[in-house]
């Protein structure tokens, strides 16, 4: 949401704030006006010190957003502190002003991470309204059995049973293209694993991420033929950042793994073969695709990256072990991708895509040509300092993954850290993808400008394709 709703109501919160603190009697203004003052600086400092303390967030907020937070703790004092002294209507300005206020707030954090693309779609997620495409499992299933195939595809929310990973998660989404319905059973179809960011829901790649409208419209030019989709709930809530690793904050790893990908063969018929799998992932999310296909090369082939980190982050390295893994070291190294593609060694049939913003802080030595073990050994440095570097993380990792055979390519693309950013990549890269993880009649494309992989014979290359050639 960006123009002129954020402002107007920004600038309602400032006025109807002002007419809720007024100039009253002196001892309201040099005794609990300055009281006010300091409930705002401190609800903006916990608020700091809780996302910092959580590891929430690596990215400098914008200054905007700690000031409505402040504004807003300012404003609920004023209410209570100057409830006694104030008429009726000031009385009534200072109700208002706190949500106001609020609102304003979730206005610049809306602007920062793009979450709410329109008016719309904050109202629909606020109110629980429907997805597109959305139906449910009975209406699909007897779709399927007299032969319906639709135009379009469905979503169907699903609750997954997580026997294996016992992780106590958010009900999931599963995207059936038309194809799903051609027969009955349904034809054996590729999955893509979704997965969103630290602040999540797992319906975030349908709202926020358009994922909706970008599959249907694939579908649309290739006669109903795509991925199936799976919408997965990688926190468990909201503000839950497991990073999708097993540790302190709940075994979401296990989840993805021993729960959705069994849940999805055996209740939706898609194909169990590893060559049939791909993960797509944003933020935290493309963390999470590159350290599960690296860890579980017998269960995925394919994956996007969108904009993630060196290894799961949760501040920096001593921090996340503390926060992720309570301390264990060890624990920390069986899912760090760097641990974890050296140890295995030479990967077969893997491929990667990882997505970074040609408007990103560049990395160190951006424009290198890694060449040699030591080079990589470098590259991994610069990254595994400021491991929330996006640039560094995806030109290291990439390196080090051709270096033992996956087949992968950094492409940056114009945008900032943000949900309309993971559109525009998951759009780009879904031909390349649906080819990869074998969708019916979708050809299999190269990576943008790469060529195969060395197998141990010659130099490791991170590749580039120009932004421009992205659009």
């Amino acid at each position: 949401m960006h123009g002129w709703v954020p402002l107007t109501i920004q600038l309602a919160a400032g006025v109807v704030l002002a007419l809720a603190i007024g100039w009253r009697s002196r001892r309201w203004r040099t005794v609990w006006l300055p009281a006010a003052g300091l409930a705002g600086g401190v609800t903006a400092y916990a608020t700091h010190w809780y996302i910092v303390d959580r590891g929430l967030s690596d990215e400098p907020a914008p200054a905007a957003l700690w000031l409505w937070i402040a504004l807003t703790g300012m404003a609920a004092a004023v209410l209570i502190l100057g409830w006694r002294s104030a008429h009726r209507w000031r009385r009534g300005a200072a109700v208002m002003a706190v949500p106001l206020c609020l609102l304003s707030a979730a206005l610049v954090l809306n602007l920062w991470v793009g979450y709410f693309p329109t008016v719309q779609s904050a109202w629909n997620q606020l109110t629980s309204g429907p997805l597109p495409d959305q139906t449910d499992k009975a209406t699909v299933a007897a779709m399927a059995s007299k032969g319906n195939r639709p135009t379009h595809g469905s979503v169907v929310p699903v609750v997954i049973p997580s026997d294996a990973s016992h992780f106590k998660h958010r009900g999931e989404l599963v995207y059936l293209p038309p194809e799903w319905f051609a027969s009955n059973p349904p034809p054996q179809l590729p999955t893509i694993m979704m997965i969103g960011g630290q602040f999540n829901t797992p319906a975030d790649w349908t709202r926020a991420g358009n994922a909706i409208k970008t599959i249907d419209d694939f579908a649309a030019t290739h006669h109903g033929k795509a991925p199936v989709l799976v919408f997965v709930d990688s926190g468990g809530a909201f503000n839950n950042d497991t990073e999708c690793v097993n540790g302190v904050r709940g075994n979401a790893a296990d989840h993805l793994t021993k729960d959705v990908v069994p849940y999805m063969v055996s209740n939706f018929g898609v194909s169990p073969a590893r060559s049939n799998w791909g993960i797509v992932g944003w933020s935290m999310g493309g963390t999470c695709a590159v350290d599960l296909t690296v860890m579980h090369p017998e269960m995925f082939s394919a994956f996007v990256d969108v904009a993630g980190d060196f290894f799961p982050n949760a501040g920096t390295k001593a921090q996340t072990i503390a926060r992720l893994f309570g301390g264990n070291a060890t624990a920390w190294a069986a899912f760090d991708p760097t641990t974890v593609i050296t140890r295995h060694g030479h990967y077969t049939d893997v491929a990667g895509w990882f997505a970074i913003s040609s408007d990103a802080p560049p990395a160190p030595r951006r424009n290198f040509a890694i060449a040699d073990a030591g080079s990589i050994r470098l590259a991994s440095r610069d990254a595994d300092a400021n491991p929330s570097n996006q640039t560094a993380a995806a030109y290291s990792l990439c390196a080090l993954g051709r270096d033992h055979g996956i087949d992968c390519a950094v492409l940056p693309q114009p945008g900032k850290h943000d949900w309309p950013f993971a559109d525009r990549v998951f759009a780009s890269a879904l031909p390349w993808l649906a080819g990869q993880v074998g969708t019916p009649d979708v050809p299999r494309i190269a990576l943008p400008g790469t060529t195969p992989p060395s197998v141990h014979t010659g130099p490791a290359v991170p590749v580039e394709r120009p932004a421009t050639a992205m659009k």
